[in-house]
């Protein structure tokens, strides 16, 4: 039995809508923040066609994990953040391929893409050539470090963005080297950033009777913007945080009697308190050095240690429920195999067993979000494979039968 068997079954809802039913999205971007950003507008009603390179396909297909089951790896990846999406497999360096591409974009809303900087001109597909074809059209350019400045033209993959950031030097090992984080952390970030300014751009279109636009999304922003007032603070102190600081105290990650761990967080006075009282030592928070969030931070290794005993001599339940039953703001540390069966996320279908019907099997993922009340987002396709709209996306450009062979002899498409 798989390890997601429990989770509940569904089918795909292939005559769902959603909010952004009629957006039409083309999305030339690779790997992960392009695909997080169509990912979610797919999931609110958007079509989303993702053009791929033929014969090659995005790169993110090739994110696999070791099976047992399928020999060239497991990809999650890909079946993840390619829902709700067609699959459209030119050969852009054919002659004959790019004025598709382009009869296809004047019929869209949205235009996605992460080449390097100036590549879009190169290909004849400036924001200017294609807002004289399609003036309402808005043109996400999705790079590292953004399309101006003497950063644009180097390599911008979310690990060096992680690190120029201050966020590998902010979250330092106990060794001292800086880390980074094992997830595509700027990446989604940038997407769900990009997500937000594309409805946004949007809106000045539908609402307000603006024209399209340029919306310059780098890497790098979002996470800065996400990085906290740390770059303030310095301006104004020229004091630079310590890796590793904390924000509040008693506040951190412990170990339990059972080799299981849990996080806790007392980030104000009355939570510290209650921390205090949890642990028998109510006297603490009448203590000068323990009775407002700055002087904790002063003695934090000492506060921390007195925590980290008592949870020690405890259970995770254990310590669960004591917490709780004091008000303190306490909760488990997950990993996959705990996350999944936890009867919260059961309950609320955070994660899903996706039926991709044609007797495939089924995909675990997570669900839509945010959950929208009166008009829900909603997983319609599954993940497709490379090419496999080619023909039906070109009959709707106006395609006859006869111009998609020789599109498919002459090597410019690709279709399954």
């Amino acid at each position: 039995m798989s390890a997601g068997q429990h989770l509940p079954m569904e089918a795909l809802q292939n005559q769902a809508t959603g909010p952004l039913q009629g957006i039409r999205v083309v999305d030339l971007s690779r790997l992960v923040a392009g695909n997080m950003l169509t990912l979610q507008l797919g999931d609110f009603g958007a079509d989303v066609i993702k053009v791929e390179s033929a014969g090659a396909g995005d790169t993110l297909r090739e994110w696999r994990e070791p099976h047992a089951d399928h020999p060239d790896g497991y990809d999650g990846w890909w079946r993840t953040y390619a829902r709700n999406k067609r699959s459209l497999a030119l050969n852009l360096r054919h002659a004959q391929a790019m004025p598709w591409l382009k009869r296809l974009i004047a019929t869209a809303q949205v235009l996605v893409e992460s080449f390097k900087p100036g590549t879009l001109e190169n290909m004849g597909l400036s924001p200017e050539q294609l807002h004289a074809d399609n003036p309402g059209l808005v043109i996400v350019r999705l790079s590292g470090w953004g399309q101006t400045g003497p950063y644009r033209e180097l390599p911008g993959f979310g690990s060096l963005i992680e690190g120029f950031s201050g966020f590998a030097h902010k979250h330092r090992s106990a060794g001292g080297a800086p880390q980074l984080p094992n997830m595509a952390l700027a990446d989604m970030v940038a997407g769900l950033t990009g997500a937000f300014a594309t409805l946004a751009a949007l809106r000045e279109v539908e609402v307000r009777g603006g024209q399209g636009q340029v919306i310059d999304l780098s890497l790098l922003e979002p996470m800065l913007a996400i990085m906290g007032p740390d770059v303030s603070n310095f301006s104004a102190t020229g004091v630079d945080p310590e890796p590793g600081q904390k924000i509040a105290s008693p506040r951190g990650s412990y170990r339990c009697k059972d080799g299981l761990w849990v996080s806790m967080s007392g980030s104000t006075d009355t939570m510290a308190k209650r921390v205090f009282e949890a642990i028998g030592k109510s006297d603490l928070f009448f203590d000068p050095r323990f009775s407002s969030n700055a002087a904790r931070l002063a003695h934090d290794e000492e506060l921390d240690a007195m925590v980290a005993q008592f949870m020690l001599q405890r259970s995770q339940d254990d310590c669960l429920k004591h917490f709780r039953q004091h008000g303190v703001t306490v909760g488990p540390i997950y990993a996959s195999p705990q996350l999944i069966q936890d009867a919260h996320v059961v309950q609320r279908g955070v994660y899903i067993q996706c039926d991709a019907g044609d007797g495939a099997e089924p995909t675990v993922m997570h669900q839509v979000t945010p959950r929208l009340q009166g008009t829900p987002g909603s997983i319609r396709r599954a993940a497709p494979l490379r090419g496999q709209h080619t023909e039906e996306l070109l009959t709707e450009l106006g395609a006859n039968p006869q111009e998609r062979q020789s599109l498919k002899t002459l090597g410019a498409m690709e279709c399954r």
